[in-house]
């Protein structure tokens, strides 16, 4: 179906010319206006040009290697060849600021509306980027910057349009959208006819660029000056061009190094055209032409200017040097098959207040300079150039503000990236992008697996003293929590305890006040006394009974085994009897040992005088009567947030073992009970203590089993030396953990190459680890972290938490204390955070 486009009405509104000629009637612009029509989605012109747009998905800044951005180039340079002769490719990036808005839901918790209150109206920069593909029509005249059709009023018939142009320029934008997305680092998705001409709802391509209009802003129209100064409606316009060969870098190459981020033992990289795009924070578009000529006739028109200029050249030193870089530009063309092309690049740049122009003009200029090209302000020939970068009018870009080179050195400034972007998982959590800290939405557990990233959603979290590790590891619990999974942590140092009490959950820590207590015979109601709550029971009795070295007999397993069907079967019976290790104790001693009479057993299968005796001290009034004996905090099984704090015990052998079990059969237990939900289970540095006390075999089974119960378990250490020594952490963590978090290791930077070798580590990922908190925004509390995907999936985000999430999640003693006093007094952990906020906020503290 034909659209007429109402882009016509539009500029009859908006377009005002400052020419000396008699003022033009509405129906004589309506003839100049270069776009005619839409028909199936190509852009047909009044010069006879056709246009396809694409919508282009480029790679995340920050994410490519030396070796992707070469492949990424090579895969321009494949596309660009299948484009036929007179053909306009022209890419057009968008960068226009936009502040965040805060999203309010119902649901949300407190420290979700804290967030989001945080971040509101925190600024960025909005991308988008089009690509245009113009078969120009084989009978339109050359323009010039002195003559274009915005003033031209004869132009060539519509009728020029044939089917087969038609076809041919979807036939060859096919392909060249093929080969683009088979190199897996660019997407490019087909326009439509709504989304070029726009709605009343949502302005299109065409209104976008005429009008510097976001995508997400009304549709609005607005007045075009030129002279005396240009304006579009409020803004002030400033245009920056690559159009002479003397302005050009000296050099260029797919990629350079970006300083900020570098370190002496490591270079990171950027593209090359990077500083003119998402690194340029100013409104701007970054206007990309590479025109496709024919090759023969090319090398013929220049063979022939050498001629001239050799015939010349006794008379100008500047003719002899003219004539030998047009002989070279052959040579290289013809010996390694270079594909000759017409370029042009401009920079246009805007703000709304005139005071910021001088600042406006000197950032942009900065840009250019950060390509090694020379800044060139355009004054005279901007309106042709910007009448020329309208979607479907590229045809009409002046010949004489094109510059020949070749398509490899044209493609290194094309602008490679664009912002990070949020997860489609609705599993996930917050971080921020690197460069302006605006939230994103991070699934590092799912989404990879379905990707086929990663087979596991196990991790290992790697960072220094003080580089927020644990605070970083608070939040990404609370976002599991508030997501519905089951959290099982095991910490020393009491990194949790402000998360716990925020969460409502379990905090098991042994002090001689509140010394720490369990229950495993408890069996909460309408559960049952299944295999598994057995053997774990079992487990733990025989634990307490025997040494490591004692030996065990089959006949003594199978007697406490009775003894605990005996002893649920008795409880059955009397219901008022509390299920603890004391019930239990009494039950052996009045009722079993009956039964043992009764069936003849003898001391030496089972010893039950010795098995009593030895458990007397976790009876009533023994030294660890009230281990097993708890009254509180029964239904760990379905309790979602559980921290087990092994700082006082790690060197007590019966506490810690008893402990250690407990966790054990308490995770296994999650992980088969809990059908549909996430476990998680977080190791803190207690593993050390944990692999000393024979636990390496449980750490080793939970990395190899977990995926299969919809679960993930994460190991978190501060100690590189750690990493590279221990035969647990190498043999079954980091071989089973697919994700791998670091933070700041900047301290370790001398000594990194065996960490790089341990974890199995690319260059890419050396150099993003190594570029951790280099160049952090000032003014700004966060960290960075940088977080791997199987090795193939590398970034480097912000952690930047809310006043609230930081005095909840802090570590710092003088802060936990204030933290703690100020819920004290207002009787609420939240209240009190939000107090002390307040007065911060107040100059109070």
């Amino acid at each position: 179906m034909t659209i007429i486009l109402i882009i016509a009405g539009i500029l009859l509104a908006a377009v005002v010319l400052q020419a000396k000629e008699p003022p033009v009637t509405s129906r004589d612009i309506e003839r100049m206006l270069p776009v005619w029509k839409l028909e199936q989605d190509v852009i047909l012109s009044r010069n006879g040009d056709m246009t396809i747009a694409f919508d282009v998905t480029l790679p995340e800044i920050f994410t490519l290697s030396n070796n992707e951005y070469n492949a990424l180039h090579a895969t321009w340079l494949k596309a660009i060849r299948v484009l036929p002769v007179n053909t306009v490719l022209h890419k057009q990036d968008i960068f226009i600021r936009a502040a965040y808005k805060a999203k309010f839901t119902e649901d949300q918790d407190f420290m979700q509306r804290s967030s989001e209150l945080f971040f509101n109206e925190r600024p960025y920069l909005e991308h988008s980027c089009y690509l245009m593909i113009t078969l120009k029509s084989q009978d339109r005249k050359a323009a010039s910057s002195a003559f274009s059709n915005l003033l031209r009023k004869t132009l060539v018939s519509p009728e020029a349009v044939n089917g087969k142009l038609v076809q041919q320029l979807l036939d060859s934008a096919g392909q060249f959208r093929r080969i683009l997305s088979d190199g897996g680092l660019v997407g490019l998705r087909r326009l439509t006819t709504e989304e070029i001409s726009g709605t009343p709802e949502a302005p299109g391509l065409l209104e976008r660029y005429l009008f510097l209009q976001g995508a997400e802003d009304k549709p609005k129209i607005k007045d075009i000056v030129f002279k005396p100064e240009w304006k579009i409606g409020e803004n002030f316009l400033q245009l920056y061009t690559l159009a002479d060969t003397e302005d050009l870098p000296g050099s260029c190459s797919p990629h350079i190094n970006y300083e900020r981020y570098s370190t002496d033992k490591s270079k990171f990289s950027i593209g090359f055209a990077s500083p003119a795009g998402q690194l340029l924070p100013v409104n701007h578009i970054y206007n990309q032409y590479m025109v496709i000529s024919d090759t023969p006739k090319t090398l013929k028109r220049l063979e022939a200017r050498r001629r001239r200029l050799q015939s010349l050249s006794a008379y100008s030193r500047e003719n002899a040097i003219s004539r030998d870089a047009v002989s070279d530009f052959l040579n290289e063309a013809i010996s390694q098959g270079r594909q000759p092309i017409k370029a042009h690049f401009s920079l246009l740049c805007w703000t709304d207040k005139r005071d910021e122009l001088k600042d406006l003009r000197n950032q942009a200029a900065s840009a250019l300079a950060g390509m090694e090209a020379v800044p060139h302000l355009e004054v005279s020939g901007a309106p042709q150039l910007w009448w020329a970068g309208l979607p479907g009018n590229e045809g009409d870009l002046p010949e004489n503000e094109c510059f020949e080179t070749f398509a490899e050195q044209a493609t290194c400034l094309l602008n490679m990236e664009t912002a990070y972007r949020s997860s489609n998982s609705p599993f996930g959590i917050r971080l921020g992008d690197r460069l302006t800290g605006v939230p994103l939405h991070v699934d590092i557990s799912d989404e990879p697996m379905k990707r086929g990233i990663t087979t596991n959603r196990n991790k290992i979290v790697v960072g220094g003293s003080g580089s927020g590790k644990s605070m970083f590891m608070c939040h990404m619990l609370r976002s599991y929590v508030q997501q519905g999974a089951h959290c099982v942590v095991v910490d020393v140092g009491r990194s949790y305890d402000g998360l716990c009490e925020l969460v409502g959950g379990y905090y098991f820590a042994y002090t001689e006040d509140n010394p720490i207590r369990f229950n495993p015979f408890y069996i909460a109601p309408g559960d049952v006394l299944d295999t598994e709550k057995k053997e774990s029971i079992k487990t733990l009795l025989v634990a307490l009974w025997k040494q490591g070295d004692e030996s065990f007999r089959r006949s003594e397993y199978v007697a406490i085994s009775n003894a605990l069907q005996s002893y649920y079967s008795f409880l059955g019976k009397y219901l008022e009897i509390f299920p603890c290790f004391n019930t239990f104790y009494e039950f052996l001693q009045e009722h079993f040992v009956r039964e043992l009479e009764d069936d003849k057993v003898k001391d030496r299968d089972f010893d039950i005088a010795n098995f009593l005796y030895v458990l007397r001290p976790f009876y009533h009034q023994g030294e660890f009567d009230y281990l097993l004996n708890a009254t509180e905090n029964l239904d760990i099984l379905q309790q979602p947030f559980i921290v087990f704090e092994l700082d006082n015990i790690a060197g007590h052998g019966i506490l810690f073992s008893v402990v250690t079990l407990i966790i054990a059969e308490l995770f296994i237990s999650k992980m088969r009970k809990l059908k549909g939900i996430r476990k998680v289970i977080v190791i803190e540095e207690a593993w050390k203590a944990i692999a000393r006390a024979g636990m390496a075999d449980f750490i080793k089974y939970l990395y190899k089993t977990v995926r299969k119960y919809f679960g993930e378990a994460i190991t978190v250490t501060q100690e590189v030396d750690d990493l590279v020594s221990s035969p647990v952490i190498k043999e079954a963590i980091i071989n089973n953990a697919d994700v791998k978090i670091f933070l700041d290791l900047k301290k370790f930077q001398n000594k990194f190459e065996p960490l790089q070798a341990t974890m199995g580590m690319t260059e890419k990922g050396r150099d993003l680890v190594l570029s951790i908190n280099r160049a952090n925004e000032p003014g700004r509390n966060y960290r960075e972290v940088y977080i791997e995907l199987g090795n193939q999936d590398m970034k480097v985000y912000r952690y930047e938490p809310s006043r609230f999430e930081y005095y909840a999640f802090t570590t710092e003693q003088p802060e936990k204390v204030k933290v703690r006093q100020s819920t004290e007094k207002h009787g609420d952990m939240r209240k009190g955070i939000a107090a002390l906020v307040e007065d911060e906020k107040n100059g109070k503290i």
